[in-house]
């Protein structure tokens, strides 16, 4: 099978391309490096450099299976890149539909558990969660519309190796890891009761291949059921803790919505306070 991957040297589409690989399909990934890296290409893929924008100019529409993951992906910094977001998630997204029209292709949509955050007083919409949530909606009905194969995923909380650990784009628990590892304080977001489903990237993984295999439709989570509060996790660590001002975006918690993955045989398999605690 051909399989199109954006956002393929990426940290969740770089480890989606090694297992494509593992199970013999050729595997082709479409990344514009935003916030991929040349230090996560795996042997065996087919890198091509540039914008989903342009994606119709940069690939022949010859696939059979298209994970849509190169999107922007971050909540608070949203209030900032506005027209980063417009680009990314709305302009490049109709297009890589429309190019999987052109394929004929099934359609492997990574939506957003943000969607399903619970709100709250002084709660902010932010630009990634609005795009997002509006995205899901036309991806099913693009998909209805032209009678395309399609599936939804929602992941909660991605964390593993090659996860982004410095600059305004670090996850947080690679950002936990090198804030220790240079003896800094860990800074949470403040109240810190805010709770997060952390799911490890191998858990990720195995779902997004049985719903290639096996899903349709939406409502696909992917996530651990285990929540932790973000102090929770700073105290996992063990470091000094420094708290900031309570950020626009910054949801309290969300609903894990896991029982159509599940019921196709996943379950998250992996901890957090062991990832922790191995030090990996």
């Amino acid at each position: 099978m051909k399989i199109l991957v954006t956002g393929g040297a990426g940290f969740i589409g770089s480890h989606l391309c090694e297992r494509l690989v593992e199970h013999g399909h050729k595997v082709v990934s479409l990344d514009n490096y935003f916030t991929g890296s040349f230090d996560n290409h795996v042997d065996g893929v087919e890198y091509i450099i540039g914008s989903t924008v342009i994606i119709s100019k940069l690939l022949t529409p010859d696939f059979d299976m298209i994970f849509h993951l190169g999107e922007y992906s971050r909540v608070e910094q949203s209030f900032e890149d506005y027209s980063i977001v417009w680009d990314y998630n709305k302009l490049g997204t109709h297009e890589v539909l429309n190019f999987t029209n052109a394929c004929r292709a099934k359609f492997i949509y990574a939506g957003s558990s943000t969607k399903f955050a619970h709100e709250h007083d002084g709660y902010t919409k932010s630009p990634y969660t609005w795009s997002k949530e509006s995205n899901t909606e036309y991806v099913k009905l693009f998909c209805e519309w032209n009678d395309l194969d399609y599936a939804i995923t929602y992941f909660y909380n991605v964390y593993g190796p090659r996860e982004i650990k410095n600059g305004k784009y670090a996850t947080l628990i690679a950002l936990f890891k090198e804030k220790m590892s240079r003896g800094d304080s860990l800074t949470v977001v403040s109240p810190g009761t805010q709770t997060r489903n952390f799911t490890y990237i191998d858990d990720i993984i195995n779902a997004l291949i049985l719903i290639g295999d096996k899903g349709h439709g939406d409502e696909y989570g992917i996530g651990n059921p285990k929540a932790y509060s973000i102090l929770e996790i700073a105290e996992m660590f063990g470091g000094e803790i420094e708290m900031l001002p309570e950020r626009k975006g910054n949801r309290m918690s969300a609903k894990v919505l896991t029982e159509k993955t599940e019921a196709l045989g996943w379950r998250a398999a992996h901890q957090l306070e062991d990832y922790i605690s191995r030090g990996d």
